[in-house]
């Protein structure tokens, strides 16, 4: 393709996931001098740099959805219907600043949204109450965040990591999840895997999570011409979810066409994504 056609889609793509303050803010998250909470050879930066993200991102909002306390705050206060880019702009950029930007920074970040999470609390339509800083609730959607994040690049990554490289990346987001109040987050994929088991008793597909669902795959707020894009990140990240969320949500399987089909697509996406959002070469290289 054309230069031209590749700075497009990659700009397209960045003002999306970054919005219009992205290139200021990318600018003072990687320019700003000073220690960071994880060095350029921490698997945190080579997993949230990659554009396996897109799917990975799609599956973890899919998977949280079915703790019902955790999704009760989010409809009732994230507003992700009503500004879902917005909310999307948000969540990168704390990610961003967290992975690479500077130690002062990430701890701003983290410090901001627990001032959040102490003042979102309420009721579920069952009765049930919440509150957004739980350490319960955090630690959920922390695991399955990180569970989603991992597997999407063991699936679609540039350059997968090794065992020992996934484990330390499950270490790397502990860091995080301690500061924003998770205790005792799991720190290799084993504990990972343990403590999501151990949340399974509790997930149900409410209806506030049903209609998360079909929001994010039958009714994004996407134009027209970019819909059959996004359909393929989000088959990708249905095939994603283990067999047992999908059962929840009913989300169908066929595991002839995923592999055939929707896998292959997967790839494709992100190695378009990759493509576009790479920093040009100079006409010199």
């Amino acid at each position: 393709m054309p230069v031209d056609v590749r700075v497009r889609l990659g700009r397209a793509l960045f003002q999306r996931v970054a919005g219009p303050d992205g290139p200021v803010t990318r600018a003072r998250i990687h320019q700003t001098p000073g220690p960071r909470w994880f060095g350029p050879d921490r698997p945190i930066r080579t997993v949230h740099g990659d554009a396996s993200m897109f799917i990975g991102g799609i599956s973890a909002l899919l998977l949280q959805s079915l703790h019902p306390r955790a999704m009760a705050a989010v409809a009732a206060h994230s507003g992700y219907r009503g500004d879902p880019w917005g909310r999307l702009q948000r969540t990168s950029a704390f990610l961003a600043v967290t992975t690479y930007g500077t130690a002062v920074d990430a701890q701003s970040a983290v410090d901001h949204v627990r001032a959040i999470h102490e003042r979102i609390s309420g009721t579920t339509s069952g009765g049930l109450a919440y509150h957004a800083g739980d350490p319960h609730l955090l630690g959920w959607v922390h695991a399955a965040e990180t569970d989603m994040f991992l597997r999407a690049h063991a699936r679609y990554g540039a350059h997968p990591l090794d065992a020992a490289g996934y484990d330390a990346y499950v270490a790397d987001t502990a860091r995080v999840a301690e500061a924003l109040g998770v205790t005792d987050p799991p720190r290799d994929r084993r504990a990972l895997a343990e403590r999501l088991a151990a949340y399974r008793p509790e997930l149900r597909a409410s209806s506030e999570a049903r209609a998360a669902a079909r929001f994010l795959l039958l009714r994004p707020p996407l134009p027209l011409a970019a819909r059959p894009f996004y359909a393929g990140l989000a088959a990708n990240g249905v095939a994603l979810l283990p067999p047992w969320a999908r059962n929840l949500l009913r989300l169908p399987r066929l595991p002839v066409v995923e592999d055939i089909a929707v896998r292959p697509t997967g790839h494709v996406l992100t190695r378009t994504i990759r493509w576009a959002m790479a920093p040009p070469r100079s006409r010199t290289d």
